[in-house]
């Protein structure tokens, strides 16, 4: 598999005491080029804002803009809670540049890639920055990939938290299906939040309880998103917002999910994938555990370097029945 990525993604909030730091791309990275069948490739550019206006206003990219450039040390992004300094509008645009990056190769050549990214992107709201995310890394590539291709394209979301921003880009040919504790930051992504756009796309929320899931109860409860896309979507491209603190031991979030569990969950992306002809990217969301967040690569990787594909073997009656029931009515509202 290949990890796209950029040793100027530290450079944001370097020697600060916050959880997104440059540890989640930079000892990543070097643990995973310790790894046989994991290929780093450092090709990124920084998206300009042409780009950037896929999915934010140039009024808000100014102001970050402007924030990051009069930035002493570090301080607030006025917008939200997202912590700015000098290099941060940079390094976000590389951010962006590196998934769009991955999945042009991905295009390419049809090998899965991941886009080992930072800040992360999926609480970015158009003209909002929240949550860690300054610009929306996926959903600028999504409404690219309607651009340049035409492909209609699901985002699948594990992370953690609910990507509030990333919801607010569904329809035109974007789908967003997202499995995230509930009630949680950003308060959003309740069993409530279900719906179809005219242009057939849907908006899922598969809320878990924040006193955790067993490994094989959230395995499941994703084998079954990746049946119902299959079934009703059938997207074009696939992209996945790979948040990885959901893993037991994150300081962040925490589902009491196994490392494990992002092996399970790459079979079942893989298997939708190529049942689609679809290509298959990740992009790196949450996950501040920096152990949890390379091992969870490492899973995925693993899986797809030997083409492993298929029903993960977890039993749909490990999901909770609360959460099957939002599952059922979910599918029969959509």
């Amino acid at each position: 598999m290949r990890v796209v990525t950029d040793i100027a993604l530290g450079a944001h909030l370097r020697g600060s005491a916050h959880p997104e730091s440059p540890d989640r791309v930079e000892r990543v990275a070097a643990a995973l080029r310790t790894r046989s069948g994991i290929s780093i490739v450092e090709e990124s550019f920084a998206a300009d804002d042409a780009t950037l206006e896929l999915v934010h206003p140039q009024r808000y990219i100014d102001l970050v803009a402007r924030e990051c450039e009069a930035a002493v040390g570090v301080g607030d992004l006025s917008t939200g809670d997202v912590l700015i300094d000098s290099s941060s509008c940079t390094v976000a645009r590389l951010a962006v540049g590196s998934a769009l990056r991955a999945f042009e190769s991905t295009q390419r050549d049809g090998e899965p890639s991941f886009a080992l990214v930072r800040p992360p992107g999926h609480h970015a709201e158009p003209a909002r920055g929240m949550g860690f995310c300054i610009f929306n890394n996926v959903g600028i590539v999504a409404r690219s990939i309607r651009a340049t291709t035409g492909a209609r394209v699901a985002i699948l979301d594990i992370d953690y938290h609910h990507g509030n921003g990333t919801q607010a880009l569904v329809g035109e040919g974007i789908s967003y299906l997202s499995a995230h504790a509930w009630p949680a930051y950003p308060g959003s992504g309740g069993p409530g939040e279900q719906a179809r756009s005219a242009s057939g796309d849907v908006l899922m929320n598969l809320p878990i309880d924040p006193r955790g899931i067993s490994t094989e109860g959230f395995v499941a409860l994703w084998e079954r998103v990746a049946e119902y896309v299959e079934r009703s979507l059938r997207p074009e491209a696939i992209v996945v917002s790979a948040g990885f603190d959901y893993v037991r031991g994150d300081p962040v979030g925490d589902l009491g999910v196994e490392r494990n569990a992002a092996g399970f969950l790459a079979r079942i992306f893989a298997r939708l994938a190529g049942s689609l002809g679809a290509p298959l990217l990740y992009v790196l969301e949450g996950g501040y555990d920096i152990e949890n967040v390379t091992e969870s690569i490492v899973e995925i990787a693993t899986v797809h370097d030997a083409g492993a594909t298929g029903e993960s073997g977890a039993s749909a009656s490990a999901i909770p029945t609360t959460l099957r029931r939002i599952v059922d009515r979910a599918e029969d509202a959509l």
